[in-house]
C-alpha cells in the first residue's frame, strides 16, 4: 500500500505549483537549510514543492487509521490535496517538527513534552534518561520540580540530606550540553517552581549568574493564595512538598520583589499562573505542573504538544484600501478562514496518529488527551492591511474578534472530528464530559513561537508587532537599508517615497516621529520598541480571553526600564486574565566584571584629544607620530578590567587595559598552560594587543571578531557565546563600546535589542513570541 501511494504522490495541481513559485528568497534559504531532505554532503535531495507534498502525503496517510476501502481512499486524496494547498498557499504551517520529519525515518512531529519529575534517586534519574531520549529526537522539555524535597530536608532511607531541586536542575542542564536535539543543536528546557516551595528564592537568583544553567528557561508557578498575599502584604507560608508542612513564613511583597528583580536583571525567571492554568485545565485528572520551554502549551506529565499556525494576513481582502492604495474597504474572508480552521484542526489530529512518540508513556497520554494547539501568525501584517493600530481599542478588539472566530471554529471541528472518529479515549472525567460536549482533543488553540515557519510563510511572527520596519544590513564593508517591501510599495503609491527617508527609517527602525512619513502610516507601521509594556500586556490578554492554552510572547521594556515596571507588568498580566508572562529588558545580560582599575565606572577608556588622522605628536618637535612611535614601549603600570565568560572549552578570562592613548592590550586566558586552547588563547590576545598598540579601535577589533563560531557554543539567547573569538568580541563590546555601537559593529545593524550573535550565520539574535531567533537565516531555539 505504502509503494501504491508514493506512486500517486507526483499527482500536483497546477494552482499549488504556482503558489510554491511565490515563495522569498529568504523562505527558499530557509527550507534549504533546515528543512529539505538531503545526501551524505549536506546537499539537499528534495525541492520546497517534494517537502510540502512529503508532509501532505503523510499526514494524509493518518485517514487509514480510521477508514477502509474506497472510503479510506478518497478521503486519502482528498485530505492530501488538501494539506497541500494548506502549506503551499502558506495559509498554514504545522511545527518545524512535522515539516522536518513527516515521511521520513525519524517521524518524531512533536515539538515539545513534560516529563515528571517524583521525589525519589529512581524517578529523578528515570526522567533523566527520558530528557535525553527526548533530546536526542529533537523535542523540547519542560518540568515541574515543585514535587522534590527541599535541600538539607531528610531523607530516611540514608539519613541523609537532599540537595534541593536547583541541584537536579543542574545535574539536567549539564545532560543537554551533551546531547544534541536531532544531531545537530542542544536542547531547550523550562524548569519551574512552585512559589510555596522551601528552595523558592536559590530557584529564584539560579541563573542571576548566566554561566550557569544556560539550557533552561525557568518560570516560578505563581498560585492564587500568593498573589492575594501580594495584595494584602502579608505573610505567605513556605511548605515542604514531601509532606505539606509549614517551612517557614515569608512576606510575599518581598518574595514578589525578587523575582521581579531577577527577570529586571536578566528576562528571569518569568511566571505562570498555575491555578489558572489547572482551573481552564480540560482534563484535571491529569493535573499540570509545567509547560513546554516557551510556557505556551500547558501540559500534564507525558503529554505532548502538536502545533500548527495559520497565517490570518492571507485573509485580508482588498488589502490596499485601508492605506489609500486601493478603493473600497479591506475586510477578512472570514468563510476562508473558516475552512482553513477546519482543515487545519483534521491536519493537527492526524499528525496525532502518524507521529512515532520518543516514549510509550507520551504515545499513551499524547493519543488519549490528543491535545492540539492550533494558533496564529502575521496579525500585525493583518493589522497593517487592515489600517488597524496594534496598540489601540480598535486592535486589541480585532485581536478578540479574530481568536473568538479561530477557536470557535476549532470547537467545531473537533466535534465533527468526534463524530466521525469518537471523541478522545481520555474523555471520562473531563471538563468536557461534564458539560456534555463531544470533542475530539483535549484542547485546540494555543499561540507558539512561529520563528522559523513564519520566514516561511512570509508574515509576521504569532501576535507579535513588526520587528522592524527597516534595518541597516550590512554587506562587505557597507552598509544598506533593508526595507520592508510593502513599505516601499505603499510609500512610493502615496508618493512620499525617496532614498534619504529609507535609509533614514531604516536607520531608526521604526517610522514613528519620523517626518515625510504620513501620521497615518505612522500609526499603523508600528514595531516592538513603539508600543508601551502595558500594550503588550493588553494584547497577550485579548488573545488569551480564546485560547485553549497559552502564549508565547515577549513583553518588551526599554533598557531604563526600572524593577516597578516589571511588577507592574507581572500584576497587570495577572490581573488581565493571562495564564503567564515573560518579559525582556533591552540589553539586560551582561557579563559578569571580576575586578576594574582606574578606567571609570563606565568601563569605557576616554582617550586624550587627537587631531583627525588619530596620530599623536611629538613631545618635541610638534610632528605628527606614529601611535606605535608615541608608545615607545609598555608602561610597568597598566589599569584595566578583567572579564569571565563560559565558553564551549572552559571559563574565558579576557583582560583589557589602556594607556594614555587610550586601548592597548588584551590579555586572553583560557584552558592550563601548555595547552592547544591556551596557546591558541594566548596568540589572539598577543594579536589583538598589537593592532591596538597601532591603532586599531575596539570597534574594529570586535566587527572582526564577532560571531566567529567553532561547534562549541556555550549558553542559548543572550548569554550564547559561539567561540573563544566569540566570547572575547563580547567583552570587548561590553567594556568599550555602548549597546548601540556593539549592535552596528556585527553583521547586522538594528534598532530594537539583538541578544546575542546567530550560532548558524553570526548575524544579530532577537528575543520575539519568546523564543531566540535569527531574522537573518532563521535560526531557532524552539521552531
Amino acid at each position: 500500500m505504502e509503494t501504491e501511494r508514493n506512486g500517486r504522490n507526483s499527482g500536483v495541481s497546477s494552482e499549488a505549483r504556482d503558489e510554491i513559485m511565490q515563495l522569498s528568497d529568504n523562505a527558499v534559504a530557509v527550507l534549504k537549510k533546515r528543512y529539505l531532505k538531503k545526501d551524505e554532503s549536506g546537499e539537499p535531495t528534495e525541492e520546497p514543492m517534494d517537502m510540502f507534498l512529503r508532509v501532505a502525503s503523510n499526514i494524509a496517510e493518518g485517514e487509514y487509521r480510521f477508514k477502509r476501502g474506497e472510503e479510506a481512499e478518497e478521503l486519502y486524496e482528498r485530505s492530501r490535496e488538501q494539506f497541500l494547498r494548506l502549506m503551499t498557499s502558506r495559509k498554514f504551517m504545522p511545527n518545524s517538527p512535522t515539516l522536518m520529519n513527516a515521511g521520513r525515518e525519524l517521524q518524531q512531529l512533536s515539538a515539545c513534552f513534560v516529563l515528571p519529575v517524583e521525589d525519589s534517586i529512581d524517578g529523578i534519574y528515570d526522567t533523566l534518561k527520558h530528557q535525553a531520549v527526548i533530546h536526542k529526537s529533537g523535542g523540547g522539555t519542560g518540568f515541574g520540580f515543585s514535587k522534590l524535597r527541599p535541600k538539607n530536608d531528610i531523607v530516611k532511607s540514608t539519613m541523609g540530606v537532599s540537595s534541593g531541586p536547583v541541584s537536579f536542575m543542574a545535574i539536567y542542564d549539564a545532560s543537554t550540553d551533551k546531547i544534541k536535539q536531532g544531531g545537530t543543536r542542544r536542547g531547550a528546557n523550562m524548569g519551574i517552581l512552585r512559589v510555596d516551595h522551601p528552595d523558592i528564592e536559590e530557584f529564584i537568583s539560579c541563573k542571576r549568574d548566566n554561566d550557569q544553567i544556560n539550557n533552561f528557561n525557568i518560570s516560578v508557578a505563581i498560585t492564587d493564595e500568593f498573589m492575594e498575599a501580594v495584595e494584602s502584604d502579608s505573610e505567605f507560608a513556605l511548605r515542604n512538598p514531601r509532606d505539606g508542612e509549614v517551612h517557614s513564613m515569608v512576606n510575599a511583597r518581598d518574595l514578589f520583589g525578587e523575582i521581579v528583580e531577577g527577570a529586571w536583571l536578566n528576562g528571569e525567571p518569568g511566571v505562570v499562573f498555575i491555578d489558572r492554568i489547572n482551573d481552564d485545565n480540560p482534563t484535571p485528572q491529569f493535573p499540570i505542573e509545567s509547560t513546554n520551554p516557551c510556557s505556551e502549551a500547558h501540559l500534564p506529565p507525558y503529554d505532548s504538544c502538536n502545533l500548527g499556525s495559520i497565517n490570518l494576513v492571507k485573509f485580508v481582502e482588498n488589502p490596499g484600501a485601508s492605506m489609500g492604495a486601493a478603493s473600497g474597504e479591506s475586510t477578512i474572508d472570514w468563510d476562508g478562514l473558516r475552512e482553513t480552521v477546519r482543515t487545519s484542526v483534521r491536519f493537527l489530529d492526524n499528525v496525532i496518529e502518524q507521529n512515532s512518540y520518543p516514549l510509550a508513556e507520551i504515545d499513551a497520554m499524547s493519543r488519549g488527551n490528543r491535545r492540539i494547539g492550533l494558533g496564529v501568525m502575521g496579525f500585525a501584517d493583518a493589522l497593517i492591511k487592515l489600517g488597524i493600530t496594534y496598540d489601540s481599542e480598535e486592535g486589541l478588539a480585532f485581536a478578540e474578534k479574530v481568536m473568538k472566530f479561530v477557536d470557535d471554529e476549532a470547537w467545531e471541528a473537533s466535534r465533527h472530528l468526534a463524530d466521525e472518529r469518537g471523541v478522545m479515549p481520555n474523555y471520562e472525567g473531563t471538563t468536557h464530559e461534564q458539560r456534555g460536549d463531544l470533542v475530539r482533543n483535549a484542547t485546540v488553540t494555543t499561540i507558539a513561537p512561529t520563528g522559523t515557519i513564519s520566514m516561511i510563510a512570509g508574515c509576521s511572527g504569532g501576535i507579535e508587532p513588526l520587528f522592524a520596519v527597516a534595518f541597516m544590513r550590512r554587506q562587505a564593508d557597507m552598509e544598506l537599508p533593508d526595507v520592508n517591501p510593502e513599505f516601499v510599495a505603499l510609500a512610493k503609491e502615496r508618493g512620499f517615497y525617496s532614498e534619504d527617508l529609507m535609509k533614514q527609517v531604516a536607520e531608526h527602525g521604526s517610522v514613528r516621529d519620523i517626518p515625510g512619513v504620513p501620521e497615518d502610516v505612522q500609526n499603523v507601521w508600528v514595531t516592538s520598541h513603539d508600543i508601551g509594556s502595558d500594550w503588550h500586556v493588553r494584547m497577550q490578554a485579548a488573545f488569551q480571553k480564546y485560547t485553549s492554552m497559552g502564549i508565547s510572547k515577549t513583553i518588551n521594556l526599554p533598557n531604563e526600564a526600572d524593577t516597578g515596571d516589571v511588577g507592574d507588568a507581572y500584576l497587570q498580566a495577572y490581573r488581565t486574565g493571562c495564564k503567564g508572562i515573560a518579559v525582556y529588558r533591552d540589553g539586560s545580560r551582561e557579563a559578569q566584571v571580576l575586578s576594574t582599575g582606574s578606567t571609570g565606572s563606565t568601563g569605557k577608556s576616554e582617550a586624550p584629544e587627537e587631531p583627525p588622522t588619530g596620530a599623536p605628536a611629538d613631545a618635541n618637535t610638534g610632528n605628527y607620530i606614529s601611535l606605535a612611535e608615541a608608545r615607545n614601549g609598555r608602561p610597568r603600570t597598566l589599569s584595566g578590567v578583567t572579564k569571565k565568560l563560559q565558553t564551549g572549552h572552559g571559563q574565558l578570562y579576557v583582560t583589557m587595559n589602556d594607556d594614555e592613548f587610550g586601548p592597548r592590550e588584551c590579555f586572553v586566558v583560557i584552558g592550563k598552560p601548555g595547552g592547544t586552547a591556551s596557546a591558541f588563547s594566548d596568540a589572539l590576545g598577543r594579536m589583538i594587543s598589537l593592532a591596538m598598540t597601532h591603532g586599531a579601535s575596539p570597534e574594529e577589533v570586535h566587527h572582526q571578531l564577532r560571531g566567529i563560531q567553532d561547534g562549541h557554543p556555550a549558553g542559548v539567547g543572550p548569554s550564547a557565546i559561539l567561540s573563544v573569538p566569540d566570547g572575547v568580541a563580547k567583552a570587548i563590546g561590553e567594556h568599550y563600546m555602548t549597546q548601540d555601537e556593539q549592535r552596528s559593529g556585527g553583521a547586522e545593524a538594528r534598532e530594537l535589542p539583538v541578544i546575542g550573535a546567530c550560532p548558524d550565520c553570526g548575524s544579530g539574535l532577537t528575543r520575539q513570541e519568546g523564543c531566540v531567533t535569527c531574522f537573518s537565516c532563521g535560526y531557532s531555539k524552539c521552531s
